[in-house]
């Protein structure tokens, strides 16, 4: 046997296949990029790209023509400028902790300031560096989560000396509730936004996320970030889904067999078979991203049936209810969907009882991962 060979696995031999479809990635974007036009257009990445791959993805972005990039800590940022073009910005949401400053200045990342104090940090790294450094503005207007208070925004337009050193690329805040179209909500913090915005005549304003998307085009402001409708998912409940599915999840069989009326199924026996019953083990649990929760409520599928998840899903595995299948449908290796045609992110989701973002980002490093 060649070395070489004996030292792969064989993709048939892997537990499962996440295929991360990057031309659906590409239409997506240059769909949502239309919609907020003349607005740019950006992209959240954060999270290894909600568990995608973060360097397949914001390149494949960047060739769709993608220049705004937006991560959660520095290191992702670090992590992610050796697969972006020289003039892609990329912009760092929870901004930075002390030192990291001064890193961030030389790697050129934009951070986004939250407080009065991550401001100062950032204005005083400006002086060491000898000339006045990019900074997002980020305001809280109803979340409570990130953002500087109306304590702290009165402070800073009584004196605008605290921004000497910093060029305020763009203003912002984030929508609590913009997947709920008919929240009020959203048409506060708009409003709050507007009135920030009178404060900082001239700089542009960036709001929407890309549930914002979907509100209409008072919130498009000057950037979007869409993140999640990048990805296929359904970001808002007041319009249908225009973007295509970007991901696709099978997992392999790794054992079936036929129990008696009266078998316990699972840990705990939470399942008892009310008639002779044939299972399948799948290869994959919670441990790859497939909630508990999903014990007894979610279903994978095969042939187009739907295949019901029996007692309680483990770690690395979990068991299904095979009996609608014929005898030899499944056998060791045979490939059931969790996500793709008949099941989408947000049905598994909504078994798991939890939301979409959950399960993509939560989706493991052990699926064998197929980009097309």
């Amino acid at each position: 046997m060649d070395a070489s060979a004996a030292n792969d696995i064989d993709e048939c031999a892997l537990s499962g296949i996440l295929s991360i479809d990057l031309e659906a990635l590409k239409t997506n974007y240059r769909l949502l990029a239309a919609q907020v036009a003349p607005a740019i257009c950006g992209a959240v990445v954060k999270a290894d790209a909600y568990g995608l791959g973060a360097d397949r993805v914001a390149a494949t972005l960047a060739e769709a023509g993608c220049l705004n990039f937006f991560v959660a800590h520095l290191v992702e940022a670090k992590s992610l400028k050796r697969y972006l073009p020289r003039e892609a910005k990329i912009v760092v949401l929870n901004g930075l902790l002390p030192s990291g400053e001064p890193y961030a200045a030389a790697s050129g990342f934009i951070p986004v300031i939250n407080s009065l104090q991550q401001l100062n940090n950032w204005s005083a790294e400006a002086g060491r560096h000898g000339a006045p450094l990019p900074a997002i503005l980020q305001f809280d207007t109803g979340m409570s989560r990130l953002g500087l208070s109306g304590e702290e925004t009165t402070a800073l337009c009584s004196n605008p000396e605290l921004l000497r050193n910093v060029d305020v690329q763009f203003i912002m805040s984030h929508l609590a509730s913009a997947d709920e179209s008919l929240n009020l909500q959203n048409s506060d913090q708009l409003s709050s936004m507007r009135a920030i915005a009178k404060r900082f005549p001239g700089t542009p304003v960036c709001l929407a996320n890309s549930g914002g998307i979907f509100l209409g085009r008072d919130f498009h402001s000057a950037m979007a970030r869409p993140g999640l409708a990048l990805y296929g998912g359904i970001a808002s409940d007041g319009a249908c889904n225009p973007t295509k599915p970007v991901v696709s999840l099978s997992v392999r069989v790794i054992q079936t067999h036929t129990v008696p009326e009266g078998t316990l199924v699972g840990y705990g026996g939470s399942h008892r078979a009310p008639s002779r019953m044939r299972l399948a083990t799948l290869a994959a649990g919670y441990a790859d991203g497939l909630p508990r929760s999903l014990s007894g409520r979610g279903a994978a599928y095969a042939y187009g049936q739907r295949l019901p998840i029996v007692g309680r899903v483990s770690m690395d595995s979990m068991t299904v209810d095979i009996s609608s299948l014929p005898e030899d449908a499944l056998g060791l290796g045979s490939m059931v969907e969790l996500i793709g045609q008949h099941q989408t992110l947000e049905n598994i989701a909504r078994d798991a009882g939890t939301i979409s973002y959950e399960i993509l980002t939560g989706l493991g490093q052990r699926y064998h991962r197929q980009y097309i």
